[in-house]
């Protein structure tokens, strides 16, 4: 089973008791591990922002009702696929991802070093999506892709997406 660890404040608003969460870790053996979530106000709407432990990948979901962050796996793995489309991995690599998510469960964040990264991409994600006009007339694939392209000191001033496809053994092309 993978995990989501959620901030308090998402799983307050997914109506999670701790009973609900799971408490045991994830597979460490998988390719990906877990993720952390959030849940960001821009434009006074909720978003969810999403960052692998391991590769600081990361998208932004736009305007989330109550209801779909309750079903927040489904969201996640539909969103996940289409960011890996856009970023054009392999419909072979994107099938093995989505098995390793099979089975997701929650729990509450516990990487400082991922937490410190999560509030650093929400800070600039909510000045590109407020620069670009807004929640609905931004660019939200675009600004994906540039915040995936930004070096992370957490892990050593590498891009998000070039640490991703290094996970694949996918070559990247010099910037």
């Amino acid at each position: 089973m993978q995990l989501i660890r959620c901030t308090q404040k998402l799983l307050e608003e997914m109506a999670q008791q701790q009973e609900d969460l799971t408490i045991r870790g994830s597979d460490d053996s998988s390719l990906l591990g877990s993720w952390h979530a959030d849940l960001i106000y821009i434009d006074r709407r909720k978003c969810l922002l999403f960052v692998n432990d391991k590769t600081l990948f990361n998208f932004l979901i736009p305007d989330v009702p109550r209801r779909q962050i309750r079903e927040m796996d489904k969201l996640f793995l539909g969103f996940l696929q289409c960011i890996l489309s856009d970023e054009g991995f392999d419909q072979s690599i994107k099938d093995d991802i989505q098995s390793e998510y099979r089975e997701l469960g929650y729990a509450k964040t516990s990487s400082k070093r991922v937490l410190s990264s999560m509030n650093e991409l929400a800070f600039h994600y909510k000045l590109h999506v407020q620069a670009e006009g807004g929640v609905y007339r931004c660019n939200l694939p675009e600004i994906i892709r540039k915040m995936n392209r930004v070096p992370m000191s957490a892990i050593e001033q590498v891009y998000a997406i070039k640490a991703l496809k290094a996970l694949f053994g996918i070559e990247t092309k010099p910037a």
